[in-house]
């Protein structure tokens, strides 16, 4: 890597666009970056690995202020390590729940996809005639007449 990279060489490592980089600058995600003599932000090494964990910060979902939270505290120094920390077992806490969550709205699905599995399996092994939904066999029902109660609020005039 070049000792220092341009925003629009950022932007293509990172797959962030200009306009992002420039606002998690403003926002505060960022510190402020090294300028060129013509006012050009220079990135350097280090501000590359803060952005790559940024962006795994961002995959886990983390709300922006958290990630703001995390940042003023980075900027505070190794006296807050223990707020970070705490910080980051927090979201983590969060993130494992989330995993959790979806692992059992996985397997509902995948369940429900044997279910299916198993039901095409069958009609393809049952004669069309008897099929449901077969042209062969009408699956329509003519609607009930209504009952004492729901005949007397037919009856009743509305207000």
């Amino acid at each position: 890597m070049a000792s220092f990279l341009t925003i629009t060489d950022v932007a293509q490592r990172t797959g962030l666009s200009v306009h992002t980089l420039r606002y998690y600058e403003r926002a505060g995600l960022i510190a402020p970056v090294a300028r060129a003599p013509g006012g050009q932000r220079r990135y350097a090494a280090s501000d590359m690995e803060w952005i790559g964990f940024l962006l795994r910060l961002r995959e886990t979902r983390m709300p922006i202020g958290q990630m703001q939270a995390f940042a003023r505290l980075r900027s505070e120094g190794n006296a807050t390590a223990s707020q970070r920390r705490e910080l980051l077992e927090q979201h983590l806490a969060q993130v494992l729940a989330t995993i959790t969550a979806m692992q059992q709205a996985a397997q509902v699905l995948q369940d429900k996809i044997g279910h299916y599995q198993g039901l095409e399996a069958s009609l393809r092994h049952t004669p069309s005639s008897t099929r449901q939904g077969s042209p062969h066999v009408s699956t329509h029902q003519p609607p009930l007449p209504p009952g004492p109660r729901q005949a007397a609020r037919n009856r009743r005039p509305s207000r």
